[in-house]
């Protein structure tokens, strides 16, 4: 079965921020190969809304390569946008979910290929709360943003994850790759 893999980059301090963190070569080139490793990638309106900004990197190339690769990856792979406001989306590689994220993840891991990704805090919250998501890569940043929006805001139920690697990269940032185990509690 095709698993669903929330990926996203943080703070030291644990927020969610695209502007925070430290974008290097090295960075670009690792969300590229997950991209090109995946078939889908998720996502809710307002991250939507910012990584339209690659549009504009595919049609006006930097200087930077690795930016520019990953650029041509973001605008290939399809997205699925949830949103209860927008009303179209006008990326050729983006289609809005006509069913909530529950039922769409259910119809996507019938269908065979690669893996699907989850690049929005919204719907990792959401995919959370439903026990759905496979595998969680965390970009944690040598940032202390002090401020922001939290990943793990708002669960109740203690969830235990199992590290099963990690990958340093040389400016600093640390993906942490987890999966989470079967236990869970409810806190009261």
């Amino acid at each position: 079965m095709r698993k669903l893999i929330a990926a996203i980059n943080m703070t030291l301090d644990g927020f969610c921020d695209h502007t925070a963190g430290i974008p290097d070569d090295e960075i670009h080139k690792h969300y590229a190969d997950l991209l090109s490793n995946a078939d889908v990638i998720l996502y809710g309106r307002i991250t939507y809304e910012l990584m339209k900004y690659w549009k504009t990197v595919v049609k006006n190339p930097t200087d930077n390569k690795a930016i520019n690769e990953f650029a041509v990856v973001m605008d290939n792979i399809p997205k699925i946008v949830f949103s209860h406001t927008l009303k179209n989306v006008e990326w050729e590689s983006a289609r809005l979910a006509n069913r909530d994220p529950e039922e769409e993840v259910a119809e996507l891991r019938k269908k065979p290929g690669k893996d699907i990704l989850v690049g929005s805090r919204s719907l990792i919250l959401q995919l959370m709360k439903l026990n759905l998501i496979d595998e969680y890569q965390l970009c944690v940043h040598p940032v202390v943003a002090g401020s922001g929006l939290p990943l793990f805001e708002n669960i109740n139920d203690r969830t235990i994850l199992k590290l099963i690697k990690t990958k340093t990269f040389s400016g600093g940032a640390v993906t942490l790759y987890y999966e989470p185990t079967k236990q869970r509690t409810t806190n009261s």
